[in-house]
């Protein structure tokens, strides 16, 4: 009986250690009005996954200032965390953001030097962030988006994603992110031609100003697409943090968006 305990343990944790948990949260306004409390459950929320992809760091003094604490808060959790910040965004009619990434040192590595998309700036208000990580000797690239608001119509932006995986051929792009789109929507058909697929399906991820009897989620906005010819999804997750807060309205000082997770392996 001993001998095959062990002998799960030892296949429970290579297959925990073949894994890649991967989470991507639009974290409303992230600079200096969040509070350190604030940045404490944000960092509980996020220190049991390897990656992290934010969106909506505020491209003002702050934004940079905050994901810096929000690294050493998840250092104080046990394990080594390091993280990237995006330049501002280059978009002057619209909003211009930063992005970030974290992740743990011991599991992932950044290979060269994140990027933010030079191609398509000008037809994308927020052009994509991107960074190359290493897990197990397997390279995956991380593209962090947020686009414009609905009423902008995203879809205007999100139509040159078709170009990407061939601007970049020798990358396995996986696009995380805010797109203010559901997946259901025609503009995504040029990458499921191409193999990729989204890992939710009529999932609401942000927010309504008040719960609806127990309906607390708006829109199917946020999502994670990965070409699954080199990426297998083991499990996701969206994460009800609202859950943890009497009342919406205090919920939404932390996000008006709920984070996103998903658990793969690189093929």
């Amino acid at each position: 009986m001993k001998k095959y305990l062990i002998y799960f343990v030892l296949l429970y944790s290579l297959t925990t250690i073949s894994q890649v948990k991967l989470l991507s949260w639009n974290i409303e306004n992230l600079g200096k009005s969040k509070s350190d409390s604030t940045l404490i459950y944000i960092a509980n929320t996020l220190k049991n996954y390897d990656v992290v992809a934010i969106q909506e760091v505020v491209a003002g003094y702050g934004g940079t200032q905050a994901i810096a604490k929000l690294s050493e808060e998840l250092n104080r959790k046990g394990s080594k965390w390091d993280y990237v910040v995006s330049e501002p965004t280059t978009s002057s009619a619209y909003k211009t953001e930063r992005y970030a990434f974290l992740w743990k040192t011991a599991k992932i590595k950044l290979i060269g030097k994140p990027w933010l998309e030079e191609k398509y700036n000008l037809e994308i208000d927020r052009e994509p962030f991107y960074a190359t990580f290493s897990f197990n000797n397997k390279l995956f690239t991380l593209v962090n988006f947020h686009a414009i608001t609905k009423s902008k119509q995203p879809e205007t932006e999100i139509k040159f994603f078709k170009f990407l995986p061939n601007q970049y051929p020798t990358l396995n792009l996986i696009f995380v992110g805010d797109f203010n789109c559901p997946q259901s929507h025609t503009v995504f058909n040029p990458l499921k031609k191409m193999g990729y697929e989204s890992v939710f399906i009529n999932q609401k991820t942000s927010l309504k100003k008040e719960c609806e009897l127990d309906h607390c989620l708006a829109s199917e906005f946020d999502n994670i697409w990965y070409n699954s010819k080199k990426v297998t999804i083991l499990k996701s997750e969206a994460i009800s943090f609202y859950n943890d807060f009497s009342t919406l309205k205090e919920a939404r000082k932390i996000s008006d968006h709920i984070p996103i997770t998903a658990t793969f392996t690189i093929n």
